[in-house]
């Protein structure tokens, strides 16, 4: 059966929940507040709970933030493609969830953000299997090379999803000009597909994503509540969304990214599994923290409600 390997950073995000953000020098009061897994983990979860066995191949630490970020991996199934903890603690991320839903980030990289060529090598990727690579490791010195070198020497029967995330706004660094032509599925929201391609519309940003990687490649791009486009080739299709009270947006690309990919790796039309993803990101937003993917009976039973309407 095909599996994920994840080579994102799974992180620690201290979730907090207020009105409004600060102004500059200012402070306001949390609703809430709690600790969860998250980063990379949103994604995973999201392919576990969906039917997509998950490898995590990345860093670890050692400390309180690596010990709960293992243990949320265990409770999913996840398995560690990289056993042993590094010495440094796993980083943390602040997430402040404000009134309209909207979410902002902090984030302070540890342990994850190094590997080695030997580390990344340590788990086999075979034939059908989906290696997920995040814009943000293209940022980390300690890893980037490394990983890149390493996706580019994979077999062409292991498909490459990349997930550009809020951190790669041009097209033209080295490592990822040299990526992008390896790309299989690329995954991004409107906005970070807009700002890579400088285009004023999403037609236009399509186009100029097109160009920049392989004919081959299947493109996803979410829209918000609108639902997603996907195209390939000559082929472009907008796939609606689902109608939903949104709480809480944090983790909803990730749960759409996952569950996408999951549905792929089952054999689903692109389109199916981009209905899939929608239901899945639509009920993660309905729902506070994270890691909010529903798993494959509760996107079922969404669809099946939106049929019967």
């Amino acid at each position: 059966m095909p599996k994920m390997l994840h080579t994102g950073q799974v992180i620690v995000d201290l979730v907090m929940a207020v009105d409004r953000l600060p102004p500059p020098g200012g402070d306001v009061l949390a609703q809430s507040a709690g600790f969860e897994a998250g980063g990379g983990f949103n994604v995973m979860a999201a392919a576990q709970r969906n039917g997509l066995p998950v490898v995590y191949l990345g860093r670890h630490g050692t400390g309180r933030f690596g010990d709960l970020a293992r243990e949320a991996m265990k409770a999913e199934g996840i398995r560690l493609g990289i056993v042993l903890p590094a010495e440094r603690d796993t980083g943390i991320c602040v997430a402040v969830t404000d009134a309209s839903a909207e979410r902002s980030f902090i984030s302070y990289i540890g342990a994850e953000g190094e590997v080695s060529a030997e580390e990344l090598s340590g788990v086999p990727a075979e034939a059908g299997d989906y290696v997920y690579v995040s814009g943000y490791s293209l940022t980390q010195a300690g890893k980037a090379r490394a990983l890149v070198d390493w996706v580019l020497e994979l077999p062409v029967t292991v498909a490459v999803v990349f997930d550009p995330g809020p951190l790669v706004d041009s097209p033209d660094a080295p490592l990822l000009r040299a990526l992008l032509p390896r790309i299989n599925v690329w995954t991004s929201n409107s906005v970070e597909a807009l700002k890579i391609t400088g285009a004023s519309d999403m037609g236009e940003a399509l186009n100029r994503l097109t160009g920049l990687v392989s004919p081959k490649t299947l493109l996803v791009v979410r829209d918000g509540p609108r639902g997603c486009w996907i195209s390939q080739r000559d082929e472009r299709q907008h796939v609606p969304g689902f109608k939903v009270e949104a709480v809480d947006s944090n983790g909803a690309g990730d749960a759409h990214a996952g569950v996408f990919v999951a549905g792929l790796a089952q054999g689903l039309p692109a389109v199916d599994a981009a209905r899939r993803a929608n239901a899945a990101a639509a009920l993660a937003v309905t729902r506070w923290g994270p890691a909010t993917s529903p798993g494959a009976a509760e996107v079922d039973a969404l669809i099946s409600e939106t049929v019967g309407d």
